[in-house]
């Protein structure tokens, strides 16, 4: 008759113990670092959410107090920005959410092309979405990590809407705090201006992406945005920006000093970095210089490596 030693039987005993009492282990998400990793998912679901975002049952750990929440880019989206991002942040312990604001309220795929209404506007389905994670979180605050737009969005939400007391941590991927002049876009609306032609070229531009005028160098959002100072005290901000950048241009419109700021150029000191506006939100790279600023107290070893423009 077959037996089980009585070593067996206990370790096997006490593994179940333990087992029962830390839970299951969490599941590792699959990472690709490519900034178009998460186009996919939107193309079989429609409006869903990515790997590892939106568990509206999670509870942030003692190591990740703070949920963060994901702002994309002009034209981005909850899924089609932030392919490698979500499920990141999930390995690593964060309640991870991401919404799409700014879109047309029509049918997909226009639905999924965010960004494209007012900031104001988009401001307040972002404090929204903001409440809604805290309420299921428990947590008092939220960090934020931003990508272009997404960088200047939450910081109206912040300055303007009550949002300042609700954010903690603030990451900026390819920020555009003092407007872009991409294309020479705010060249032309300066031009129009003195010609008296300003608002046609608003309304012009304005009538597809409401979002990219005020977006642009010296608009009056931005001169009105910042007209206290970019940062918002309490708020500890980082700023990860591309010198390659070619729709924040120049790039150094993300480079904003302040005592509660940390300011990064990916290029400085990794020549093999080619990231530009699209790479930098999907480099292993960039990666890691989120993560550091997410939890400073962990923070590791930031590698020089090659990553190719656009995919990252």
């Amino acid at each position: 008759m077959w037996r089980v030693p009585w070593s067996a039987l206990v370790v096997s005993v006490l593994a179940a113990v333990w087992v029962g009492a830390a839970g299951p282990a969490q599941a590792e998400y699959p990472v690709d670092y490519n900034f178009f990793a998460g186009v996919p998912n939107e193309l079989i679901n429609h409006g869903g959410s990515l790997p590892g975002s939106n568990d509206w049952s999670c509870k942030p750990s003692a190591e990740h107090p703070n949920p963060v929440v994901l702002a994309h880019g002009t034209g981005g989206g909850a899924q089609t920005n932030w392919g490698p991002y979500a499920p990141l942040l999930a390995n690593e312990g964060y309640c991870v959410y991401a919404l799409t604001y700014g879109a047309y309220d029509l049918p997909w795929p226009i639905s999924a092309v965010g960004g494209m209404l007012q900031i104001e506007q988009s401001a307040v389905e972002f404090g929204a979405f903001v409440d809604r994670v805290l309420a299921a979180t428990g947590a008092s605050k939220v960090d934020v990590v931003g990508h272009s737009q997404g960088s200047v969005m939450p910081n109206y939400y912040a300055k303007r809407l009550g949002g300042a007391d609700k954010i903690d941590r603030y990451v900026s991927i390819g920020p555009a705090w003092r407007g872009s002049n991409a294309g020479g876009g705010a060249d032309m609306a300066a031009f129009a201006d003195r010609l008296g032609a300003g608002p046609y070229f608003q309304a012009a531009v304005g009538s597809l992406c409401q979002a990219c005028t005020e977006l642009l160098r010296d608009s009056a959002f931005l001169r009105d945005l910042n007209s206290d100072g970019v940062y918002v005290p309490g708020i500890t901000y980082t700023n990860i920006m591309a010198s390659l950048d070619e729709i924040v241009v120049p790039y150094s419109s993300g480079f904003v000093t302040g005592t509660n700021a940390t300011n990064i150029v990916v290029q400085d000191g990794c020549a093999s970095d080619f990231s530009e506006h699209l790479a930098i939100a999907g480099s292993p790279r960039t990666a890691r210089f989120v993560l550091n600023a997410l939890d400073p107290a962990h923070a590791r070893e930031v590698p020089c490596e090659f990553v190719p423009p656009f995919t990252g």
